[in-house]
C-alpha cells in the first residue's frame, strides 16, 4: 500500500524581551538555578500577573509578517496540569481567542514553492526545568525559565515529508530572527519544535491517528525524528496494528522515538479564562505603528533580488536566509551594481564557506563589504584573475597588509597580464615551439587547443588574462 505522511508543527519561539511575560524577572540565559524566579514566577499567594507589553508587540509583528489576523480582544486562559516544574499548577496560555489567527509561510523544496498555512500563534509562559543528571535518586527543579515569554506558532497539517517540515522550520526560524522577535538559539531552547505526525493511505481524506514528538531542538533531529516515526507507524499499520495517540520523545543517541505519555485532549487541560488578566484589546493604531517598524521581509527581498539584480530564485533564497547575510550582500553590491551575480557567487561561496569553517557569524566577518567589493572590482576590471583573487582573499582573511587589496596584489605579484602586445608575443613563442600541436589543431583535434592554452598560461605563471589568450590564440591559428 502507498502511504501519505501528514505533518503539522508547533513551534515555541522564546520572545526577545529582557523580562518575563508576567513579571519583571530577567530572561537572561545561563544564570545560577532559581536566581531568576521572583514571587510571581513562584506563584506565592496573593501575587498578580502583569502582562509584558514587549511580548505583545512581538506577537503582533509575527502576525503582520505572515499575513494573519490580529485578534482584538484576545483572551488569556489557564491550562491546568500538574508537573513539578509548574509552580502554579497551571500555565497561563491562550485558547479560544489567540492573539494571532491564520496566516501562511512560503517554503521552497526542490525548486518548487509551497504555502504552509498557519492555524494560530498564541502567547504563553514557559515552565521551569526538571534536572536529573546531577542528582542521585532525586530530581532538582530550576524555575529560572518559569514565566519566560513564548509565542507558540501552530501550522496546519500541510506538510507531506520531513524535507518540507525542515524547510518550514528553517523559514520560520529565519523570519523570527529577521524581524527581531526571537534570537533563534536552538541550543539554549529559544526555538523548539513539536511535530505532529500521522500517516494515511494515499488518496484518503480522513487523517490518521497522530503522535506528537516533543522538544526537537535542531533541524537535523526534526528530520530524523519524522523519518523514524513515519517508518514506525507504517510498519505497525502494515502488520495489522493500530496507532495510539500519544506524546513521544526522540532519542538522538538511538535515533528512535519512544513513548512519553498518552496524548491529552483539550478537555483534559480544563481551559478557562484567567480571572487575573483582562481581555487584551489591541487598537488598530497600535497595529499600524508596529507595521511601520517592520523591515523589508525575506520574501519581498527575494523577489527584489530576482527582479532588480537578475539573480536566480535559488541564489536569492540563499542570500536572504538571514537578515545579516542579506545586508552584507546589499552593502557589497551597492559598490558594484553591475556585478550582482559576481557578488552573490563570492558571498555564497568563499565568504559563507570560510565563515562556516571558522564557526563565526557574518556580523563577525573579518572582510567587510567594501573590502570584498574592492577585490571583486579587480576581477571585473581585469587586474587579477579569479584564481589570483582567491589567493588575495585568503591573505585578506588572515588580516595581512591591513587587508589592502592592491597592496596584497602587488606584494604577491598577482597582477594579471592584460597587454595585448605582450600576450601576442607569448602566443607566437608557444606556437613556434609546438608546431606539431598547431598542425593537430588545424586537422580537427580540439584537445591540441587546450594544450596550447596550458603552455601559454604556464609560461606566464598563470598571470595572462585567459579571455585575451583564448581570443589571440584562435586568431593566430586561423590559416
Amino acid at each position: 500500500m502507498q502511504w501519505e505522511i501528514v505533518i503539522g508543527l508547533e513551534v515555541h519561539a522564546q520572545l526577545s524581551t529582557r523580562s518575563k511575560i508576567f513579571s519583571g524577572a530577567s530572561t537572561a540565559y545561563g544564570a545560577v538555578p532559581n536566581t531568576q524566579a521572583c514571587v510571581i514566577d513562584l506563584a506565592l499567594p496573593g501575587v498578580l500577573p502583569v502582562l509584558n507589553r514587549g511580548a505583545v508587540e512581538r506577537a503582533i509583528k509575527l502576525g503582520l509578517s505572515v499575513g494573519a489576523k490580529i485578534n482584538s480582544p484576545s483572551i488569556f486562559a489557564r491550562k491546568n496540569y500538574f508537573y513539578p516544574d509548574l509552580p502554579k499548577g497551571y500555565q497561563i496560555s491562550q485558547f479560544e481567542l489567540p492573539i494571532v489567527q491564520g496566516g501562511h509561510i512560503r517554503i521552497q523544496v526542490d525548486g518548487a514553492e509551497k504555502i504552509i498555512h498557519l492555524t494560530r500563534a498564541h502567547l504563553e509562559e514557559d515552565a521551569g526545568k526538571s534536572l536529573h543528571e546531577d542528582f542521585h535518586g532525586m530530581s532538582g527543579i530550576d524555575l529560572n525559565r518559569a514565566g519566560t515569554p513564548l509565542l507558540e506558532i501552530v501550522s496546519e497539517p500541510d506538510m507531506r515529508s520531513s524535507a518540507e517540515a525542515v524547510a518550514y522550520a528553517k523559514t520560520l526560524h529565519s523570519l523570527v530572527r529577521w524581524i527581531g522577535i526571537c534570537d533563534g538559539n536552538m541550543q539554549e531552547g529559544s526555538f523548539r519544535c513539536d511535530a505532529n505526525i500521522s500517516v494515511r493511505p494515499q488518496g484518503a481524506e480522513k487523517l490518521g491517528t497522530r503522535c506528537e514528538i516533543k522538544n526537537l531542538n535542531s533541524f537535523r533531529f526534526l528530520e530524523k525524528a519524522i523519518d523514524f516515526e513515519t517508518r514506525r507507524q507504517i510498519e505497525i499499520l502494515e502488520d495489522g496494528g493500530i496507532i495510539r495517540q500519544e506524546t513521544r520523545l526522540y532519542d538522538a543517541n538511538k535515533d528512535e522515538t519512544r513513548t512519553m505519555r498518552t496524548k491529552e485532549d483539550a478537555n483534559d487541560y480544563r481551559y478557562f479564562p484567567d480571572p487575573d488578566l483582562l481581555p487584551l484589546e489591541i487598537p488598530q493604531t497600535w497595529i499600524n505603528q508596529l507595521k511601520a517598524t517592520l523591515p523589508e521581509l525575506p520574501e519581498m527581498r527575494r523577489n527584489r533580488y530576482v527582479t532588480e539584480f537578475g539573480l536566480s530564485t535559488y541564489d536569492a533564497g540563499v542570500l536572504t536566509s538571514t537578515r545579516e547575510l542579506a545586508d552584507y550582500f546589499e552593502s557589497t553590491v551597492k559598490q558594484l551594481p553591475t556585478q550582482a551575480k559576481l557578488c552573490a557567487n563570492w558571498i555564497m561561496g568563499e565568504i559563507t564557506g570560510q565563515l562556516n569553517k571558522d564557526g563565526i557569524e557574518v556580523v563577525g566577518c573579518p572582510i567587510k563589504p567594501m573590502q570584498l567589493a574592492t577585490l571583486l572590482s579587480r576581477i571585473s576590471d581585469g587586474t587579477i584573475s579569479g584564481k589570483a583573487a582567491k589567493a588575495v582573499f585568503e591573505n585578506m582573511w588572515q588580516g595581512e597588509l591591513d587587508q589592502d587589496v592592491d597592496a596584497i596584489i602587488e606584494a604577491k605579484g598577482l597582477k594579471q597580464i592584460s597587454d595585448d602586445g605582450a600576450i601576442e608575443r607569448l602566443v607566437e613563442e608557444v606556437l613556434a615551439a609546438n608546431a606539431q600541436q598547431v598542425v593537430d589543431y588545424r586537422n580537427g583535434k580540439e584537445k591540441a587547443f587546450n594544450s596550447l592554452i596550458g603552455q601559454i598560461m604556464k609560461a606566464t605563471q598563470g598571470k595572462a588574462n585567459p579571455a585575451q589568450v583564448n581570443a589571440i590564440l584562435k586568431k593566430k591559428l586561423i590559416r
